[in-house]
């Protein structure tokens, strides 16, 4: 979601914190701000929108100064305006906050009883002013923030930066990701490691309830007792062509673009001499009895998907569990549970609130993008998936790559387990390597599925079917579509058309069904009939033989290469992304920072 940076430089701060906080864009925002302190003097500016707006202020009202922190600002208490913008500024005190004060409300009373009146409808100005509150009774600036960092309840990244501190910012992390960055003479503070990337390649990733303290001579940190703490320094390399759209119109159709390369990156870990290469901690499947998998959106369906694949190739009963949910519903977990997480980020809260949830009571595996994150920081084995950044908000290679991961899990499990034919299994591993290359053919149709997106751009409604492991994929389909394109569109199995769903064919809803030719394409087959029979435009997903088999009748079809069906779910990936990708660019929508969503989800 939001974005933090903070420097403290020999330089001016302004270019390079918007500079900064341009790279993280994709969380999604909708106001930004800065804040310096210039010969002791602490002032701020702040824009509604876009950067851009932003950096217009700045050329017409330059902010100087050596130090400073921003912020981007993702909506949560209070409609998008300046007024609600970060960094808030109470006297002294400037504040730039990630997350929400749950207690803000409470907060808010007592300080309104003392004088402190806010100006914002934002918990964050709870967060200024009571530093505020506690500068005037005399404290220093460090122990303002302390008291006030203790009153607080709820998730946050916070930065303070008080007025005649040129070398001071006051750092806290509590459910919401913050690294130190470290130069030369200079410090840094950012969300994560790609705000910081141009800046150092030294990272501190600061853990859960860390408080730090930054001047240009380093960092000092004490942890949520209230020792002293020395956390390590991390040399991370940050590719920073990684971050560029490489000549795409946007970050979305490079990710897409990408796949064949970082699906060949991700097997070369995984994949070794045609066998299964895996950490050695990675526990025994024949011990495990039950496996739960708890994530969120895409990561959600990946799980969905990846439950087929446990089930039929290991003969292992799985769980899958929306994050959100997951805790409230006290699942029983016993000695031989595997609980897997699933996360691009690493720092989804709801899916890391899942997972402490869960510590200690069961074996925790994490499949993540970002090994430094929170999530893999908590696991006892941590599986990357090696998509390399993703900038747009829409899911996309980091999908993939998480299927490819599971499907090699999944794998592993029915060999330990000893469950099905060997040989089988050992083709199947073997057949893995061809991945990348019928990603790259599937991709090959990009063309033809702009052409028929084109034709989906006007429509209000659109359906996705999808039988087996089709499920899952009609579900994600559908998600990256409504994501991007702002088009009401649903995901059903295929056999629950007759359940419901079917009461809204007409001829103005199309109808986008996955179907490789499987056994269960003839079932298919009979429910496209129903469509058909209704008016319904059916966009027929499949592959020479699902099209020769299909009949007539077919709005359009796209043709896939033929596939085991164990790969097609990774496979089919690919046709729903270009479908939502080309129907977005035709209805001319922000594809890479879609309305009201963010990158990465750190508020439950």
């Amino acid at each position: 979601m939001c974005g933090i940076v903070g420097i403290l430089g020999d330089h001016e701060a302004a270019p390079t914190l918007v500079e900064a906080l341009k790279r993280l864009e994709y969380r999604g925002y909708d106001s930004a701000g800065i804040a310096t302190i210039n010969g002791g003097v602490l002032d701020r500016r702040r824009a509604l929108g876009k950067l851009v707006n932003l950096s217009d202020l700045l050329i017409h009202d330059p902010l100087a100064g050596k130090s400073g922190i921003g912020h981007t600002r993702w909506a949560t208490h209070g409609a998008p305006s300046v007024t609600n913008a970060h960094p808030h500024k109470s006297g002294p005190v400037a504040v730039v906050h990630n997350g929400i004060i749950e207690n803000f409300k409470e907060l808010r009373e007592d300080l309104a009883a003392k004088g402190y009146t806010p100006e914002s409808e934002t918990d964050t100005e709870t967060v200024s002013l009571l530093a505020q509150s506690y500068l005037d009774q005399g404290l220093s600036p460090r122990d303002a923030a302390n008291e006030t960092i203790a009153r607080l309840e709820g998730a946050f990244a916070l930065a303070f930066l008080f007025e005649g501190e040129e070398d001071l910012i006051v750092a806290a992390r509590k459910g919401s990701p913050l690294a130190v960055g470290h130069g030369d003479g200079e410090m840094y503070l950012g969300s994560d490691a790609i705000a910081l990337a141009p800046l150092t390649d030294r990272i501190t990733y600061l853990e859960e309830g860390d408080r730090a303290v930054l001047t240009r001579a380093g960092v000092e940190i004490w942890n949520a007792e209230g020792a002293k703490v020395t956390r390590e320094i991390r040399q991370i390399r940050i590719d920073a062509t990684q971050v560029d759209k490489a000549g795409h119109k946007h970050f979305m159709a490079k990710e897409i673009a990408e796949q064949p390369v970082v699906l060949a990156n991700a097997l070369s870990h995984y994949l070794e001499n045609e066998n299964l290469n895996f950490p050695a901690e990675l526990p025994d499947f024949a011990d495990i009895d039950r496996v739960i998998m708890v994530a969120c959106g895409t990561a959600f369906y990946a799980c969905q998907t990846a439950k087929y694949w446990f089930e039929t190739e290991a003969n292992l009963p799985v769980e899958v569990d929306v994050a959100s949910e997951f805790r409230y519903r006290d699942a029983p977990i016993g000695p031989n549970t595997l609980a897997i997480f699933v996360s691009q980020s690493g720092e989804t809260a709801d899916t890391l609130a899942a997972l402490r949830h869960v510590a200690g009571r069961a074996q925790i595996l994490s499949v993540v993008n970002v090994p430094e994150s929170s999530i893999a920081r908590d696991s006892d084995v941590v599986l990357p998936i090696h998509a390399g950044a993703e900038i747009g908000v829409a899911s996309t290679k980091a999908f993939t790559c998480q299927l490819l991961v599971l499907m090699a899990l999944a794998l592993r499990a029915g060999a330990d387990r000893g469950h099905g034919d060997a040989s089988a299994r050992t083709a199947r591993i073997k057949g893995m390597a061809a991945l990348p290359g019928l990603v790259s053919q599937a991709l090959a149709g990009s063309d033809q599925i702009a052409a028929t997106s084109a034709q989906l751009a006007d429509a209000r409604d659109i359906l996705f079917l999808g039988r087996g492991s089709m499920y899952p994929l009609a579900l994600e389909g559908a998600l990256k579509l409504k994501e991007i394109s702002y088009i009401h569109a649903e995901g059903y199995a295929s056999g629950e058309l007759k359940h419901g769903p079917i009461a809204l064919i007409d001829n103005t809803v199309p109808v986008i069904v996955m179907a490789p030719r499987t056994d269960l394409f003839e079932k298919t087959v009979s429910n496209m009939q129903e469509v058909m029979a209704r008016g319904g435009q059916i966009v027929l997903v499949t592959d020479r033989k699902g099209r020769e088999a299909a009949g007539d009748g077919v709005w359009q079809v796209l043709e896939m290469p033929e596939v085991d069906d164990l790969y097609a779910p990774l496979l089919y990936a690919i046709p729903a992304q270009l479908l939502a990708y080309h129907t977005a660019v035709a209805k001319g929508t922000d594809v890479d920072q879609p309305r009201n969503l963010a990158k990465s989800v750190t508020v439950e």
